[in-house]
């Protein structure tokens, strides 16, 4: 089964991050990037959330918003795809993840369509 883990932090965290610090926890997404190799189908980084637009169709009109519309502290700051048995290996894959020691990882299955 493919699982999307969606890592959510607050991006002020990694904001406040010495140069020293930040490379530390780059060094830590390595770490589980080489652990979970034959697991992770795909992963990336996002963009920080000034960049981000939202669109939205409504009557027949998109509306484009600035920013992500979610009224949260935390934001998605990036994901992995993975390849686990079930939702409980998936979840003890996301516990490892960096980021979920100061933010949140949604687990979610990824539905196949025939």
């Amino acid at each position: 089964m493919q699982f999307l883990l969606l890592i959510y932090g607050e991006e002020s965290h990694w904001n406040q991050l010495s140069d020293a610090d930040r490379g530390a926890e780059h060094q830590k997404y390595g770490a589980f990037g080489k652990e979970f190799a034959g697991s992770i189908k795909g992963g990336n980084a996002l963009a920080p959330v000034r960049t981000a637009k939202t669109v939205r169709v409504r009557d027949g009109n998109n509306m484009v918003l600035d920013g992500p519309f979610a009224e949260t502290k935390e934001q998605l700051g990036g994901y992995y795809l993975i390849e686990a048995k079930d939702q409980k290996e998936a979840q003890a894959i996301a516990a490892k993840i960096p980021g979920a020691r100061y933010g949140s990882i949604e687990v979610r299955p990824i539905m196949v369509f025939s």
